[in-house]
């Protein structure tokens, strides 16, 4: 892939001022031919829906190109066409015929070299029909050629070419309102990332990738955009981005303000070379040609996202601060691709790859690249570093009380959550997803199950799409005790369907005894079964449900019959009626103290 050009911040005083909304998209040729009112007629040139145009312009010069800025319909009477002396029979002679020819040439191609979409020739009062050598310049340079009838006045169409941009720029408006409105919704939803990435890819009708740090793919979704359904939409007067020679890839130096190129300019020969791949046998590697085989798309959205990404630090470390661009583009095989480096600065970049490339929907993915943003970053400043120096610690022996005020408190409490409905398995985005709805980076994705660390001054609310087990609040010396305490709140949760159940933080009737003696009371109790964890737990969960065996089945994830064999097991060897309240009380007890 070409190296991809720069261009300058557009947050610099230099730079143009760019539109806090998309801008006003062109209107397709085709649109204005229907209108019945102006009767326009298409006699040369190319048909169909690629051509756009941005606004309508009128001129007699017999050389416009000063004059036009691309995306234009020139509107002309044929003022300035020179009217060739008649013979004495009343006819043209041969030889100034062939100068018009060769005036309509180079006036046709002025137009088209200065990016003109369309023109327009009027009959009366000067002409009673349009020259045919100006049909055959038209046709020869692939120009759309218009009829105008007398009864339609410029004017009309130039009215008529706004009245349709407005109404353009109102569905286009409505289109990125909607889109910003749905990306918001997916972003509360329990699996905010992927629902963003889901929303995007079909707001755009293509494919959005998250990738990580090392670029590989932390999620996507959508599909690479059929090349053939890109054809026609970026024909003359389409907006295309502009490069340098040889470059097919713009890079940005922020995402929401990719520069617009100048309206109907010409596609660089490397963008369309790359769609073809070199014959067997071809050019050395290295070489000017070799650099312009086929790449795929989905491989060049990967290399895209590189250019964009920060550089990693020695060994891996932190990404290292460098003036690289916050977004690039290209396109490749007919597909327009796009790389965003989302704010958390981390690594993290989005790619998108569309069959088109509309202010709109740069916009759309503009709005997802923040929201992914807010997902991925850090909650804190300076709170990544603090866990990496408690993890450091930790791993050099240090006490969990003494790296505790890194993490910014003394006493913590524990969350256990797991999906409430049937999914994939929780990743490591959707967990830090988590975290920050919870208030906390500190999270863990052990299974099914993420593990999350929230300061013990929040009471962590019910999340949707989570069942959650919340602990008691602890200090460093009681974690393990409360990690254990969030788990069986989960599993009593997930029985009961409850969206979220705390630990009971009143004080145990242990404490009413001597720690020794009641611990000593349940280790005799409970010897019988001390040495099989699966009935002492069976029989835990057993009892704190109540004696439920569908909800005891469900919180240990086994078959009712295997909960009932156990509860019968317990039975047997404590010598003991599990249906006693008494005997079911002291059992409870002694499970607490134990």
């Amino acid at each position: 892939m070409e190296e991809p050009s720069t261009v300058p911040d557009p947050q610099s005083p230099s730079a143009p001022s760019v539109p806090a909304v998309p801008p006003t998209p062109p209107v397709a040729l085709s649109a204005l031919l229907a209108r019945e009112d102006l009767g326009l007629r298409q006699i040369a040139g190319p048909a169909g829906p690629g051509t756009v145009i941005r606004w309508a312009h009128t001129s007699e010069m017999s050389d416009p190109y000063p004059y036009l800025l691309g995306g234009e319909l020139l509107l002309t009477a044929g003022v300035h066409v020179p009217q060739p002396p008649a013979g004495p029979d009343g006819t043209t002679r041969t030889g100034d015929a062939g100068s018009l020819r060769g005036y309509f040439d180079a006036y046709v191609s002025r137009i088209v070299a200065a990016g003109g979409a369309a023109l327009g020739f009027g009959l009366a009062p000067v002409h009673d029909r349009v020259p045919p050598a100006l049909v055959a310049a038209c046709d020869a340079h692939g120009l759309p050629l218009l009829e105008v009838p007398p009864r339609t006045t410029f004017s009309g169409v130039a009215r008529a070419v706004w009245q349709l941009m407005a109404q353009a720029r109102l569905a286009e408006l409505r289109r990125v309102t909607e889109a910003q409105q749905s990306l918001a919704a997916a972003a509360a939803r329990p699996d905010p990332v992927p629902a963003v990435l889901r929303q995007l890819a079909q707001r755009v009708g293509g494919l959005a990738v998250l990738y990580g740090p090392e670029g590989t793919e932390l999620a996507r979704t959508g599909r690479i955009p059929d090349p053939s359904s890109t054809e026609g939409i970026s024909g003359r007067g389409a907006t295309r981005s502009t490069s340098p020679a040889g470059s097919a890839a713009t890079a940005t130096g922020n995402p929401a303000a990719t520069p617009a190129s100048s309206p109907g300019s010409r596609p660089s020969a490397s963008a369309s070379t790359r769609a073809n791949p070199p014959p067997a046998g071809g050019p050395a590697a290295g070489s000017a040609d070799a650099r312009l085989t086929v790449t795929p798309p989905e491989a060049a959205l990967a290399e895209l996202a590189g250019v964009v990404r920060p550089a990693a630090g020695p060994g891996g470390a932190a990404p290292i601060p460098s003036p690289t661009p916050s977004s690039a583009t290209d396109t490749v095989g007919g597909v327009h691709l796009a790389a965003y480096a989302l704010g958390s600065g981390q690594g993290f970049v989005l790619g998108v790859a569309a069959p088109r490339r509309d202010p709109g929907d740069h916009t759309i993915a503009s709005v997802a690249s923040v929201l992914l943003s807010l997902l991925t970053g850090e909650q804190q400043s300076g709170s990544g570093a603090a866990r990496s120096a408690a993890l450091v610690r930790m791993l050099l022996g240090a006490a969990p009380e003494a790296v505790a005020p890194l993490l910014g408190g003394e006493r913590w409490t524990v969350v256990h959550a797991c999906r409430s409905s049937e999914g994939p398995a929780p990743d490591a985005v959707t967990a830090t997803a988590l975290g920050a709805a919870l208030g906390t980076a500190l999270v863990d994705v052990d299974g099914d199950v993420v593990r999350v660390l929230v300061p013990g001054d929040r009471a962590p609310a019910e999340q949707p799409g989570w069942t959650c087990g919340v602990s008691a609040p602890a200090g460093p010396d009681a974690w393990a005790s409360a990690d254990t305490q969030a788990a069986r709140a989960l599993a009593r949760a997930r029985a009961t369907r409850t969206a979220l159940v705390r630990h009971g933080d009143r004080p145990p009737l242990a404490d009413l005894l001597a720690a020794g003696d009641a611990e000593a009371h349940a280790l005799a109790l409970l010897a019988p079964i001390a040495g099989t964890p699966a009935l002492t737990e069976t029989l835990r969960s057993w009892l704190s449900l109540h004696g439920s065996w569908d909800r005891t089945a469900v919180a240990l994830a086994v078959h009712r019959n295997t909960v009932r064999q156990r509860i019968a097991r317990c039975s047997a060897l404590l010598g003991a009626d599990l249906d006693d309240p008494d005997v079911r009380m002291e059992l409870w007890f002694a499970l607490r103290a134990g």
